[in-house]
């Protein structure tokens, strides 16, 4: 039980600096973001890893700093900063070495431990930098890593990352590699560059976008309500009788992975609470092939898709809605891309994390990949901002522990569904947060 004097978390002593990479990257060098990119260019990812005290005993910050010169030096993208093209006005990224922003923080009246264990987990986002990309464009970092200390001694490390570098998976990979160099793995060669090849799309206009009002040099979107995230923690019991209670003895069982049946449930939960304004279109972010992503410049190379329902989700089974989701996605990829190629929208703006209701399938992302003195971390956690107001449903891996690792649900929806979609979990399914 959490006391009095715990009762609100206090993050505290911020200080600020910078690293840039080991090796001048060079004059005028310049990187071209892709169609892809520029459609995520108002979403920001946050990581946030938990490690014991074990795991960081006897480290400095010059310690956890040193190994991102080399980091940065692989990942140049990542220090640069956000140009405009004089003739077209399309964004680029300056390769100029202006390196990662670097936060110290100090949270003194709590434990990992009690972090975890009561609502403060709710409040990730204050262990990982609130960034926004302007309006000054050309001073604003890419990537924030902000070191939070705890009374235990334990360290949170929490990772901002603007989507239009590169997705969830790429986020994670440059992070992953930090700690490998920490340890003495430094890579010889240097990243390959992505290469994204998507399916041919159906002619029309893409589902998975929204178009906003122009924000010119300030990238961040208003919201027509307020906007809550919460975490949580579907057990490896708890999946179990999930999916013995949703499965269609009609269909093979390996068509259906978790992440179908929890995108199912959540998407039918919503649909209860929303009533007859559906959602009937829901957008899937997935990733074809994670293992591609290692020794790759970040790139947004998740694949889009819609599903659309043509019978009264709030009503119908969860076994058909996943049979659905796995089984009926359009690919939208090439539609934006043909979307962003269009004379007529150009300096036009988009979202996609909340444009319809949005499940991002995480499970293959190598979020426990971070190590530090050989320790992975107790508890993982990402997060996009930017999401609009249908909302966006984050599926991760837990942790591995005795009985094997669940699932982590991070869901951000207007605050008052948000309530009543507690209520559903709970009820419905024993799922607290």
């Amino acid at each position: 039980m959490v006391t009095a004097a715990l009762e609100s978390p206090v993050i505290s002593g911020q200080r600020l600096s910078s690293v840039v990479p080991a090796k001048v990257t060079g004059e005028n060098k310049d990187f071209e973001l892709t169609n892809m990119d520029l459609a995520m260019k108002l979403h920001y990812i946050k990581g946030v890893y938990f490690f014991p005290s074990e795991a960081i005993r006897g480290l400095s910050i010059h310690d956890l700093k040193e190994p991102m010169f080399r980091l940065l030096e692989l990942y140049f993208t990542a220090s640069g900063r956000i140009r405009r093209s004089s003739e077209t006005g399309r964004p680029f990224i300056k390769c100029n070495d202006g390196g990662v922003r670097i936060v110290e923080a100090q949270c003194e009246n709590l434990t990992i431990d009690e972090w975890l264990a009561t609502s403060f987990h709710s409040l990730d986002h204050l262990l990982a930098h609130d960034q926004v990309l302007g309006p000054d464009l050309g001073f604003s970092p890419l990537v924030f890593l902000q070191f939070t200390w705890f009374k235990c001694g334990g360290i949170s490390i929490g990772l901002s990352w603007a989507h239009i570098l590169g997705d969830a998976f790429s986020a994670s990979a440059f992070i992953n590699l930090w700690g490998q160099i920490m340890s003495g793995q430094v890579p010889s060669k240097s990243l390959k560059l992505h290469k994204s090849e998507f399916p041919t799309s159906f002619s029309g206009k893409p589902f998975s976008l929204k178009k906003v009002d122009p924000v010119g040099d300030h990238w961040l979107t208003a919201n027509n309500c307020n906007m809550q995230t919460q975490t949580f923690h579907v057990t490896a019991d708890q999946l179990h009788h999930i999916v013995s209670n949703t499965h269609d003895p009609s269909q093979t069982a390996n068509n259906f992975s978790h992440f179908h049946i929890l995108s199912a449930m959540i998407w039918q939960s919503l649909s209860k609470i929303r009533g007859d304004s559906g959602p009937r279109i829901v957008t899937i972010c997935s990733n074809t092939n994670p293992a591609d992503r290692e020794n790759q410049m970040p790139s947004n190379g998740m694949m889009l898709t819609t599903v659309e329902a043509d019978f009264s989700v709030s009503k119908g089974e969860i076994a058909e809605l996943a049979k659905l989701i796995a089984e009926k996605r359009v690919p939208e990829n090439g539609l934006i891309e043909k979307l962003f190629d269009g004379d007529d929208q150009q300096g036009s703006d988009f979202i996609v994390y909340g444009a319809n209701l949005t499940f991002v399938d995480l499970e293959e992302a190598d979020l426990y990949g971070l190590e530090i003195k050989g320790k992975k971390p107790i508890f993982v956690n990402y997060t996009i901002n930017g999401v609009a107001d249908e909302g966006t449903v984050l599926i991760q891996s837990g942790p591995k522990i005795e009985g094997g690792n669940g699932k982590i649900l991070t869901i951000t929806l207007p605050e008052d569904q948000i309530e009543m979609l507690k209520n559903i979990l709970e009820n419905d399914w024993n799922i607290a947060n």
